[in-house]
């Protein structure tokens, strides 16, 4: 059975680095995500969801597609004022300032942890 998630602070565990993660679960949170914020401390998990936007956002965000597994299955960094396509098998979606994945090692193929 998969983990039932919540709104809240967890931390996420990639490849080289641990952050701060925000999960937004609801659907009042998963609208709100980012819009109106002037940057990201940590990283922020939209669940569930295949794409995301940055329409009315004030800087780009790195954004990683995951599966259910919490597999990376696509990156892209997004300037302000785009739409993403939606990813078939996304399931989650994780979202940082732009740069900030790659310093964590997050790329296709690698597996995310996630505790809190």
């Amino acid at each position: 059975m998969g983990r039932r998630w919540r709104d809240g602070d967890l931390t996420l565990h990639a490849p080289r680095a641990d952050v701060p993660l925000r999960v937004a679960a609801t659907y009042r949170a998963r609208t709100r995500g980012l819009l109106g914020a002037d940057g990201v401390q940590g990283a922020l998990l939209l669940t569930p969801a295949s794409s995301v936007h940055t329409v009315r956002m004030r800087f780009a965000i790195d954004v990683a597609y995951l599966d259910r597994r919490l597999r990376v299955i696509a990156v892209r960094t997004m300037p302000p004022g785009r739409i993403g396509r939606p990813r078939l098998l996304a399931r989650h979606v994780l979202e940082a300032e732009a740069g900030a994945l790659a310093r964590w090692g997050v790329r296709p193929g690698v597996r995310l942890d996630v505790t809190g």
